[in-house]
């Protein structure tokens, strides 16, 4: 799924840029490539807006059919995970697919064509890049090119070398691609920008006063590939602190576990806390991505953090979509009637699959935040306004980043008090369900009388 989804946007994008450039070269020859691009922006456009239909409806729809399922089967008719006579388990696994599968692509989709139809708009106002024939302008789609190389080589990996003879072996698989993708990424843009841009190019900005969207002269591709490469760790960082925060072999899952051992609502609010406290680092890493790609090429240098950080999609893709396949597989397993050790290996594929799932959607997140900011820096790089006005200065020059980290500090905050409430909790109702077992026999032998003072006694 994750190479038809990316090799079939790269090779959209191709044909509507040789439609276009044959069009434009008629009527502007020589001198079209900033028209070109802004046209073209239509494409993501059209993406997001596929994504949007397909990850709100799709989501809302395989959330419902999961509770609907569980609550016919298991609450009302004490009926086993998937059961057969649950007619409701259908619309469950249609709903992973949904959801989960084309939801998710729909989104990644229009992320990355975003980013990218992003990067070219940015990249048309740069005298040495946009000219001639535009092969420099390709170079962001050069980039997700060197990713589908990287991301075939990385499956050779995982399906010849790393093969999985045991259970615990499945997790480990899956999260080994994305470290072994984002080695063998990491040269391969540096060769993408050695091989894609000229050996020194120039950024017009627009309208701003100085030092705020500065001219960028004398730039070489190492500026390019720093961008890239940023953004390609960044994705990297958030994908393992998600699998950090949602893996069962790590503290945070295990806590909210030991939090159900007083009930429901300790689990509900210390799975609230960890939740709001899991955006913390991911916070940090978008705010170090926006502020260093900023620094080496402003705007551009954003587009190509975003396209970076989507650079090895394929795989990220892959793994993310793992989880509901295997969760469809278990389903199918139960209602076929087959044996308990299908049903065995199928909860451990979905076990290790929910956790990748996580990580890609880590991914899409992260990569919107940095695509919605890229496209951002499009409109200001094309636009003819005049940004002289003081309003526009606390937008710019880096204090999307610098805000970022308020929201992240208010977010810290509430974790805290929630996360010093369930502690509180646990001591108190500790305390108090050893008092009523050793002392007095409180549950057993419990009875009340008033006493002169009107207090109740036990006797």
């Amino acid at each position: 799924m994750g190479f038809f989804l990316v090799s079939i946007a790269l090779l959209n994008l191709m044909i509507i840029i040789a439609i276009y450039k044959n069009m434009y070269n008629e009527i502007i020859p020589g001198a079209y490539w900033t028209e070109l691009t802004e046209t073209i922006a239509g494409y993501g456009l059209g993406g997001s807006t596929v994504a949007l239909f397909g990850r709100v409806g799709g989501g809302i729809y395989t959330k419902a059919a999961d509770v609907g399922a569980d609550l016919v089967g298991k609450l009302e008719h004490d009926l086993p995970e998937d059961s057969p006579r649950n007619p409701a388990t259908i619309a469950d696994n249609v709903g992973d697919n949904v959801g989960d599968i084309a939801g998710m692509g729909a989104d990644l989709f229009g992320s990355f064509a975003e980013s990218t139809c992003a990067a070219l708009v940015v990249a048309s106002v740069s005298p040495q890049i946009a000219i001639g024939d535009g092969k420099y302008l390709l170079y962001p789609l050069i980039i997700s090119a060197f990713g589908i190389l990287c991301s075939l080589l990385t499956s050779f990996f995982a399906t010849n070398i790393m093969k999985v003879n045991e259970n615990d072996q499945i997790e480990k698989t899956l999260k080994y691609q994305l470290i072994i993708s984002t080695l063998l990424l990491t040269p391969a843009l540096y060769g993408a920008a050695a091989l894609s841009l000229p050996s020194s190019f120039d950024m017009q900005a627009a309208n701003t006063p100085s030092g705020i969207l500065p001219n960028i002269t004398n730039k070489s591709p190492a500026y390019a590939f720093g961008c890239t490469a940023v953004g390609l760790w960044g994705g990297l960082a958030i994908g393992w602190y998600t699998e950090y925060m949602t893996s069962h072999r790590y503290h945070p899952v295990r806590e909210v576990a030991n939090s159900c051992h007083t009930g429901a609502a300790t689990n509900i609010i210390y799975g609230l806390a960890l939740g709001y406290m899991s955006n913390g680092l991911p916070v940090i890493v978008l705010a170090v991505c926006t502020y260093v790609s900023f620094k080496l090429l402003g705007m551009f240098g954003i587009a190509l953090a975003a396209i970076g950080m989507l650079s090895n999609l394929a795989i990220g893709l892959a793994i993310d979509a793992y989880g509901p396949i295997s969760d469809n597989a278990g389903g199918i397993a139960e209602m076929s009637e087959l044996g308990p050790e299908v049903r065995e290996r199928t909860d451990a594929l979905d076990a290790a699959g929910n956790t990748t799932a996580a990580i890609g959607k880590g991914f899409a997140i992260g990569s919107a935040a940095l695509v919605s900011l890229a496209l951002y820096g499009a409109f200001i790089t094309r636009s003819s306004k005049n940004f002289t006005d003081p309003k526009y200065h606390r937008v710019l020059k880096n204090k999307l980043a610098r805000l970022s980290q308020c929201y992240r500090c208010a977010y810290f905050h509430r974790t805290f008090d929630w996360s010093t409430f369930t502690l509180h909790f646990f001591s108190l109702n500790n305390e108090g369900c050893g008092y009523c077992s050793s002392r007095y026999g409180l549950i057993n032998n419990f009875r009340l009388e008033k006493s002169e003072d009107s207090w109740p006694q036990i006797l």
